[in-house]
Parts: structure tokens; C-alpha cells; sequence
């Protein structure tokens, strides 16, 4: 009985095999790494939920509190796709999603003040800014502070997952 000899290791490898129709597994993508760019990238995406927020409130007259846990995972998602894995944007994601959910918030109070008043939008939130944090402070409850605490984790979970 003849035996043969198998080398050690792998009997398939053959040496590298570049990408195309003959191998089926492309390259990693390269690593994002943009710590700038998605903490820039963040803060436009956290004005524009809280206009978004804030207009969607205003005109329903209410607040939406699971709104402010998209809002915060919105801002998280952004940031994590386009800066990387970099931990400090679930910290400065969190930041930004409690500020705009915040904003979103003083932004419908100003639109529901602006029809009350006969004002317009721009003028409650630049001559009487005032008079609109005074409102957010009375009207706020547990269940805004629980919404700013889901919105916050929401944004920061999201940014570690993206």
C-alpha cells in the first residue's frame, strides 16, 4: 500500500486571487475613519430632525415622544456612517440628539405661540425666546425627560451599530 504525501495547510491555497469572475469574495472595504467629518455630518442631520420634529409637533399640536427616539437615531446612524467606529461619536451623538429633540420641542412651541399670537414663527423664536422656554418648563414632565433619555441611548447605540 503506497501512501501519498499531503502538505500541511491549506490544499486549496494557491496563492492570492484577484477580485473578478473567477473569485467570488471581493475585498474588504476600506475602514472609515472620518472623526470630522461625522461629527459634521451629525449636526446637520441634528438641525434638520429638529425642524423636522418641531414642525411635525406644531402642526399636530402635540409632541411625539417615540419622534424624538427617531430623532435620536437618525443623528446616531449619520454619524456612525460617516465617520466610522469611532467611540466618541456615540458620546457627541447622544449631545446632539438631546439638543435636537430640545430645539424640536422649542420649535412646535413657537409654531403653536405664532398662530395663538398672530405672530409669525421667526418672530417667536428670535424676540421672544423667553417666553418660549418659560412654556417648555411648564409644560414639561417625566415622560419628556424619559423621551430625551431614550432619544440619547438611541442615538448613541446607533452610532456604535453603524
Amino acid at each position: 500500500m503506497s501512501q501519498q504525501f499531503q502538505p500541511p495547510g491549506n490544499p486549496f491555497a494557491g496563492g492570492p486571487v484577484p477580485p473578478g469572475p473567477g473569485n467570488p469574495f471581493a475585498p474588504a472595504p476600506p475602514v472609515r475613519d472620518n472623526v470630522g467629518l461625522g461629527l459634521a455630518a451629525a449636526a446637520v442631520t441634528a438641525i434638520a430632525a429638529a425642524a423636522i420634529y418641531g414642525g411635525i409637533a406644531g402642526a399636530i399640536e402635540s409632541e411625539i415622544g417615540f419622534a424624538a427616539i427617531a430623532v435620536g437615531f437618525v443623528i446616531g446612524l449619520v454619524a456612525g456612517k460617516v465617520g466610522g467606529p469611532n467611540p466618541i461619536l456615540g458620546v457627541v451623538s447622544a449631545v446632539f440628539a438631546l439638543a435636537a429633540v430640545y430645539l424640536g420641542q422649542i420649535f412646535g412651541i413657537a409654531i403653536i405661540g405664532a398662530e395663538e399670537l398672530g405672530l409669525s414663527t421667526t418672530e417667536m423664536l428670535f424676540d421672544h425666546f423667553s417666553l418660549l422656554t418659560d412654556a417648555w418648563n411648564a409644560g414639561k414632565e417625566a415622560m419628556t425627560f424619559l423621551f430625551f433619555a431614550l432619544a440619547a441611548f438611541a442615538a448613541f447605540s446607533a452610532a456604535k451599530k453603524a
